[in-house]
Order: structure tokens, then sequence, then C-alpha cells
């Protein structure tokens, strides 16, 4: 949670399984100067339970991991662009799984903006840099929320 204040915080909703990740996103949220709200589920099946639970006050954005357990972020994707109630949440696929070679990682990206991804972001590794690339969709996504507008496929 951070410590900015909350009454204009965007309301972020992380899906990923590993803790170090998820502690990770935490700590660069932190040092960002947008106010934050980070809500966390650690598999698909979390997530979807999540969002159907709080289908009326869903979160502006959320950070979706391709490879967790239980149901994979694919599904959750595909499910999410199929429910009349989620299929307008704004969705970041940011994950370390990526197919190699550059050619197949362009497929990826197309296949993921297809099934309805705002963007796609292959983690990166430096803190700075990920850091840094959080905050340049955080922003993006806070423009989006005043203009309704809000499609770009992006990998920093």
């Amino acid at each position: 949670m951070n410590d900015k204040p909350q009454h204009d915080a965007l309301n972020i909703l992380l899906a990923d399984d590993d803790t170090d990740d998820r502690n990770f996103f935490e700590k660069a949220l932190k040092e960002i100067p947008i106010a934050t709200r980070l809500t966390t589920v650690r598999d698909g099946e979390d997530l979807m339970n999540y969002l159907l639970k709080n289908s009326m006050d869903l979160p502006d954005v959320l950070f979706l991991d391709l490879s967790m357990p239980r149901k994979t972020g694919y599904e959750c994707l595909l499910e999410i662009k199929e429910d009349k109630k989620l299929e307008n949440l704004t969705v970041i696929i940011f994950t370390t799984s990526f197919t190699k070679g550059n050619e197949l990682e362009m497929l990826l990206k197309k296949t993921l903006s297809g099934m309805g991804a705002e963007v796609y972001i292959r983690k990166p590794s430096g803190f700075e840099h990920y850091k840094h690339t959080i905050q340049n969709v955080l922003i993006s996504v806070e423009k989006a929320l005043y203009s309704h507008n809000f499609k770009y496929f992006h990998n920093p």
C-alpha cells in the first residue's frame, strides 16, 4: 500500500504467482509519484474470483502475469474480455513469459492484443527500468481515465 493520498489513487490489481515479483511491484509503486492502491492475487483462479466478486467496483487497471497456476493469464484474459461486466477492464500483460526471438514475440504481442490486452510488457530486470516502465504505463492509464480511450501496445 502506498503512503500517498488515497482519494485520487489509481486502483491497481496485480495478478502474479511469484511473491518476489509482487513485492518488487509494490516497492516500485511506493517510489513512483502517482497515488495508488494495490490489491494482489496469487493465481488466475483467485483473480477471476476477485473480479467476479468485485464486478461493480473494478480496478482502474489489471497487471496480469501470463504464467500462473490454476488458471493462466491467457485463460483469464479470455474470460475477462468475454464477460460483459469485465470486458472494459484495462489489462496490462506484465510478464517474464515470452517466446524466444523477436518474430515470435511480435506474434505473441499481436495475439494478446487481439485477445483484448491493451499493453504487453516484458518485465524489465533492473529496478530503475522496472519502476520507470510501471510509471509510464500508469501515466497513460491516468490520461485514459480522463479521455476514456486507452489502446496501445507497448514493450519498452
